[in-house]
């Protein structure tokens, strides 16, 4: 299979690059080149907000493509580029939007599409990136919508929360036996997934008709409470948690636009829907896979 990955360098993109070359597959990665594209994969040099040069790098390539990846899109404009790009050249394309697009305000348990959507932010621009694909004529190519929620795994730093979301100091404040600050003392629903299960199921979306013009959550097995996401961070660090209850209103007060943060963002088992579309759903447990994010981080720098 021949794979083309917008944004293939970074967190999420290394990942799907990885695991495509693991199923002997072809892979081609756009990106800006301030990261080395994975072994194995053939980096295209192009910044996507230059359109005319993405539009003649890529030109340059011989299609079609049996999947298009794109995990640089953020608005509208990029998927207009999309369309345009590989309507006539690309078999399936895979916009990799977020579970950012529903309405914060809504914060009870399971989230859905009935909540309404985000019209502004990170959130609302992805949305609108949604919509170009759903009114757009896009020829004979089909194209599958991912929505992940938090995603973790090597590559990228743990934590799921303020003020610890994505906090490279956390291991080191673990192992020093400082208190965490977690809004709400950590009582916030979260559904993680582990990043190389959101690679396994963009990839599985090529040939998958069934998912042609689908709107698919990307979210792990389980879905816990914020506070037992970071017990399982200390297990695999053998040490205790110790936490503090951090005020909501003040930090939003600080934070409005980390509003879609502090919401529930569980959504309930999504594997059968994902079947059903022909899709590989996220296998990998909580426990296994943050032990893999710890080893990750440990290994890269053992003086936390």
């Amino acid at each position: 299979m021949r794979v083309l990955l917008l944004g293939g360098s970074g967190f999420l993109g290394s990942a799907i690059a990885r695991r495509a070359l693991q199923a002997g597959h072809d892979v081609w990665s756009v990106s800006r080149g301030a990261r080395l594209a994975p072994e194995g994969v053939r980096g295209i040099v192009a910044d996507r907000h230059d359109h005319d040069a993405l539009a003649s790098n890529v030109g340059r390539l011989t299609g079609p493509w049996d999947l298009v990846v794109d995990c640089i899109g953020f608005d509208a404009a990029d998927a207009e580029q999309d369309v345009t790009l590989f309507r006539e050249v690309a078999r399936h394309l895979v916009f990799v939007s977020s579970d950012a697009v529903f309405d914060p305000s809504v914060g009870r348990f399971p989230l859905s599409e009935h909540a309404g959507y985000q019209s502004s932010g990170y959130g609302g621009g992805k949305r609108a990136a949604e919509v170009v694909l759903e009114h757009s004529d896009v020829l004979d190519m089909q194209w599958t919508v991912l929505r992940p929620t938090h995603i973790y795994g090597p590559g990228s730093e743990l934590g799921c929360l303020p003020w610890h979301l994505r906090d490279p100091r956390l291991l080191g404040r673990l192992l020093a036996g400082d208190p965490l600050r977690l809004v709400a003392g950590g009582s916030i629903l979260q559904q993680p997934v582990y990043v190389d299960d959101v690679a396994d199921l963009a990839l599985s979306c090529a040939g998958a008709r069934r998912a042609h013009r689908a709107h698919v959550l990307a979210v792990g097995k389980e879905m816990v409470e914020a506070r037992e996401y970071y017990r399982l961070i200390a297990d695999a660090l053998g040490v205790d948690l110790q936490l503090e209850e951090a005020d909501m209103g003040g930090y939003l007060t600080a934070n409005p636009t980390m509003r879609s943060v502090l919401t529930h963002r569980a959504y309930g088992d999504q594997s059968a829907s994902l079947r059903a579309l022909g899709l590989e759903p996220p296998s990998t447990t909580l426990s296994d896979g943050i032990r893999a994010h710890v080893d990750y981080l440990m290994a890269s720098r053992p003086l936390v």
